[in-house]
């Protein structure tokens, strides 16, 4: 496992580490005692950083890794989020009255007296132009709920906006060989700042595995079936935004590149390791052997030029039209 400083804090986390979504839910059937052991594997593996949210299984994913924290000595870090649970989700809900609700409300899920990194959760953008709402989050520093806070983003605007605040400690948005916006502008803005970068749905809601057909089906509660056009939440959460035929296409001409020994999970995994202003890749797993894949991308002999070169052509042609000016 490698390991890199995480923002301002002071940590150094896997850079390969757990995105704990699909533990909680909305990726179809899931056990609790799969979610378990894929969590102890991980551990095993060298992660020592797991996100979570609020909203995962209605607080599922939180109560497993406070299970997990039980059940090892290792000490890592978990960064949960907030926001998600506003019904309406709508700017105006994001006050200190509803984040404090929020945020004890994960305190008593992971059992903790104070929560490691607390992210907004994909809030509306107005949000982001509302100074008050990162006031209110200082002061949960200051009375000790949480150590850190940060924000979690659908699009590039939100995160250059969020790091103009002094406190915004990291940024976890989309990306993957899908979704390669983040590199024109706000990675080097994020570097200059020392905000750390958390690459999430680096896989590509599963598209970057490989494994998925013209004939692949989903449960009918996973988001992968319900959300291809947004119909729940944001589109770009879903196969990265991108239509899943053309999703089908890139994937079989990105096969053609991968190096020997290499998974199409662990090549799109390295390729976004290539890019240091990144500090870790949050992938889901909801079983051990996702896990020990996964993990191996970060030991992996870094991409050629080429390689690199030949990933950015395949975006450019196929990828590039439906997304890059969306997020």
């Amino acid at each position: 496992m490698q390991y890199r400083e995480l923002g301002r804090t002071g940590w150094n986390v896997s850079t390969i580490s757990f995105g704990a979504w699909a533990i909680g839910g909305t990726w179809g059937n899931v056990k609790d005692e799969e979610s378990l052991a894929a969590l102890h594997r991980a551990l095993d593996l060298g992660v020592n950083f797991f996100d979570t949210a609020d909203v995962y299984g209605d607080g599922r994913s939180e109560q497993l890794l406070a299970k997990l924290r039980k059940e090892r000595k290792e000490p890592f870090h978990v960064a949960t989020k907030a926001g998600r649970r506003l019904d309406p989700h709508i700017a105006s809900g994001y006050n200190k009255k509803n984040l404090t609700a929020f945020i004890e409300r994960s305190l008593r899920n992971l059992e903790v007296e104070t929560l490691d990194l607390v992210q907004l959760h994909c809030p509306p953008t107005e949000v982001f132009y509302k100074p008050e709402v990162f006031d209110a989050l200082d002061g949960l520093v200051q009375t000790g709920k949480l150590r850190y806070y940060g924000v979690s983003v659908e699009k590039v605007e939100e995160a250059l906006k969020a790091i103009e605040y002094p406190n915004v400690q990291t940024v976890q948005i989309i990306f993957n060989i899908f979704r390669q916006r983040p590199m024109d502008l706000f990675f080097g803005e994020a570097q200059r700042r020392k905000v750390g970068i958390l690459a999430r749905v680096p896989l590509s809601s599963g598209m970057l595995t490989g494994k998925m057909t013209r004939a692949s089906t989903f449960a009918e509660d996973d988001h992968r079936q319900f959300n291809r056009q947004g119909e729940s939440f944001d589109r770009g959460e879903t196969f990265s935004g991108l239509d899943y035929e053309i999703g089908l296409q890139a994937v079989e001409e990105l096969r053609a590149l991968l190096p020997e020994g290499m998974s199409m999970s662990q090549m799109a995994l390295r390729w976004i390791l290539m890019v240091p202003a990144v500090t870790c890749a949050i992938p889901g797993a909801k079983r051990p052997s996702q896990v020990e894949e996964n993990i191996a991308a970060a030991d992996l002999p870094a991409l050629s030029a080429e390689t690199m070169n030949q990933i950015r052509a395949i975006y450019e042609r196929l990828v590039r039209p439906q997304v890059h000016h969306y997020w």
